[in-house]
C-alpha cells in the first residue's frame, strides 16, 4: 500500500463536552501586542461529515401503534424435500422414501374431522407424482406415491421406470411433485393443502439525546463564524454544538436501524443487555445475515461471481432492479470488472459509450449494468467513513454482527404483504422505518427545550436542555431478495 499512514486523516472528536482549542483551530495570544491575521469563518476541512441517507433512499417511514410489528410473508408454492432416503436397493420397482427435512407443523388440512396433516407431517399425497433425484448426480426417478405415512414423515412410491430404482438405499436424494394422475372411476385428491405464510415481527427502540448549555454562555459572542451542515450559522459557539447534536443524533436514527441486534437470552452469568431489561432490536444487517443472501467473499469482482449472485436471485423473488451500495473498494472493483469486458478496456481507452477522445475527461466509473437483471451502482457513504465502518480492517471475520461489510444489493420497488394491524394486504417498501406515532403522541423525531434559559421557563436552572427522542424499528420485507457483501463465512 503506497498511502502513507502518516499523517492522515484526524479522528480527535471535534465535538467534546466543551468547546476547547484542540476542537477546531490553533489558539492564539491575545496579550500578544500585535494584531493576528484571523479567518473568522469556520474551514469545513471534512464536508458534509453526516452518513444518514441511505434509508431515505430506498425506504419510507410509517406510523405504529404497538411495541410488537408483526407482518406476514408468501412461503413457497411447490413442496420439495432436499434430505430424504430410500428404503429400497437399486433397480428395485417400488420403494419407502423417508423425508429428513424439517416437517411441516401443519402443512395441510381438509373439512374432515381426523385428519392426520392437521397435526403435522409431510405435504405429500396419494395419487401425487413425484421426481427423486440422487444429491449426487448417480440416478434419478419418476414415480407415483401409492401411501404416505403422516406421522412417520414416510410414503411409498411405485416406479413409472422399468429398470426400477437408479440409486441406492444410502445415498441423500432431493424429492419435489411435478403433478398427478388417478385411474378411470377413482375417487379425487383425499388430502388438501393450506396455504403456508412465514411470519416475522421487529420491536421499536427508544433513542434519546441532549444538549445543555448555561444561560452565561449563550450571552456570550464569539470570534469565529461557524457553520453546519443544515446552514446553521452565526457567532455563538453554542448554536453550533446544539445542531452538531442534531445531526449526530439523525445520523444516529440511521444507523441504528442498519447496527442493531436484538439482546439475546444469557448463556452464563448476568450483565448483558437483556439482563438490564434492554432488548434490542432487528436491524438491517442482523436481518440480512440472518433471513436474506450473503457473499462472504468481501465484494463481487469477476462476471462469474455476478454469474452466482443472479443464480441465487432466481431462486428468490427475482427482482427485475437491484440496487449496489458500495464502499469505495468495492464500487471500483467493480468498475474495473464492466471495463474489462471492453476490447479496449485494458489501455483505458474507451469507456461508457466508448466515443472517448483525448481532449475530454475520460470516465473510468459506470453506475450501473444488465445481466439478468438490472443493477444500478452507487456509493455508500457509511462504509467509507473512517469514524464509522470505513475505518474497520478490511477482512475482518469475527462474529457475524461486527464482520467487515462491503455493500448491499437492495431490491428496488415495494412488495405486498399482510398488515396485521391494518387487517387487509398492502404495499410496502423491501425496507422502510415504523415509528410509534397516535393521535395524541408523535415519536417519530421529538425535540424540546427545558430549564431557565433560551425561552424556556421549566424550571430555576439556568441552562437551555435540548433534548431529542424517537422510538423506531426497521422493516426488512423480502429479507431472501437481499445480498450483503462481507468478509467471513
Amino acid at each position: 500500500m503506497s498511502v502513507l499512514s502518516n499523517p492522515g486523516f484526524n479522528l480527535q472528536p471535534s465535538s467534546q463536552r466543551i468547546a476547547l482549542p484542540t476542537n477546531y483551530i490553533t489558539d492564539f495570544n491575545f496579550l500578544n501586542q500585535y494584531l493576528p491575521d484571523t479567518y473568522e469563518k469556520e474551514f469545513e476541512r471534512y464536508g458534509n461529515r453526516t452518513v444518514a441517507s441511505f434509508l431515505r433512499m430506498v425506504g419510507a417511514e410509517m406510523p405504529t401503534t404497538s411495541d410488537q410489528i408483526k407482518w406476514a410473508e408468501q412461503g413457497r408454492l411447490h413442496i420439495k424435500y432436499t434430505s430424504c432416503t430410500s428404503g429400497a436397493i437399486a433397480t428395485s420397482d417400488t420403494a419407502t422414501i423417508t423425508v429428513g427435512d424439517a416437517l411441516d407443523p401443519n402443512p395441510a388440512a381438509t373439512d374432515g374431522s381426523a385428519n392426520p396433516l392437521n397435526t403435522g407431517g409431510i405435504a405429500i399425497r396419494v395419487g401425487q407424482t413425484v421426481m427423486i433425484t440422487s444429491n449426487t448426480g448417480t440416478g434419478a426417478n419418476k414415480g407415483i406415491v401409492t401411501s404416505v405415512d403422516y406421522a412417520g414423515g414416510t410414503f411409498a412410491v411405485a416406479y413409472y421406470e422399468a429398470g426400477g430404482q437408479t440409486f441406492g438405499n444410502s445415498e441423500t436424494l432431493t424429492v419435489f411433485i411435478y403433478g398427478s394422475e388417478f385411474k378411470k372411476g377413482s375417487a379425487g385428491m383425499v388430502e388438501s393443502l393450506e396455504a403456508n405464510d412465514e411470519i416475522f415481527d421487529n420491536s421499536p427502540i427508544i433513542m434519546k439525546d441532549a444538549y445543555r448549555v448555561t444561560g452565561s454562555d449563550m450571552a456570550q459572542i464569539g470570534w469565529i463564524e461557524v457553520t453546519t451542515e443544515n446552514g446553521a450559522t452565526g457567532y455563538l459557539w453554542y448554536m453550533k454544538s446544539e445542531h452538531e447534536t442534531r445531526l449526530r443524533f439523525e445520523d444516529y436514527m440511521e444507523t441504528s436501524m442498519l447496527e442493531a441486534v436484538p439482546a439475546e437470552a444469557p448463556s452464563a452469568g448476568t450483565g448483558n443487555a437483556e439482563d438490564l431489561g434492554f432488548k434490542g432490536t432487528k436491524g438491517v444487517f442482523y436481518e440480512v445475515n440472518n433471513r436474506g443472501n450473503v457473499f462472504g467473499g468481501g465484494y463481487p469482482t469477476t462476471l462469474s461471481d455476478f454469474d452466482d449472485i443472479i443464480s441465487r436471485l432466481d431462486k428468490q423473488g427475482s427482482i427485475e432492479e437491484n440496487v449496489l451500495f458500495l464502499n469505495r473498494e468495492a464500487s471500483f472493483a467493480i468498475d474495473d470488472m464492466l471495463a474489462a469486458q471492453n476490447s479496449y478496456g485494458a489501455g483505458g481507452t474507451s469507456y461508457g459509450l466508448f466515443d472517448n477522445d483525448e481532449q475530454m475527461a475520460l470516465n473510468l466509473g459506470f453506475s450501473g449494468f444488465r445481466r439478468g437483471y438490472d443493477f444500478y451502482k452507487s456509493d455508500w457513504k457509511y462504509l467509507n467513513d473512517p469514524t464509522m465502518r470505513g475505518g474497520l480492517s478490511d477482512g475482518w471475520t469475527g462474529s457475524t454482527s461486527a464482520q467487515t461489510i462491503s455493500g448491499m444489493l437492495v431490491p428496488a420497488g415495494s412488495t405486498t404483504v399482510y398488515d396485521q394491524v391494518l387487517g387487509k394486504n398492502a404495499k410496502r417498501p423491501f425496507l422502510h422505518v415504523r415509528y410509534r406515532a397516535s393521535e395524541t403522541e408523535d415519536r417519530r423525531y421529538k425535540t424540546w427545550i427545558t430549564g431557565g434559559a433560551g425561552g424556556a421557563m421549566t424550571s430555576d436552572v439556568d441552562e437551555m436542555n435540548v433534548n431529542f427522542l424517537t422510538e423506531r424499528a426497521v422493516c426488512v420485507m423480502g429479507a431472501n431478495n437481499f445480498f450483503l457483501f462481507r468478509y467471513g463465512a
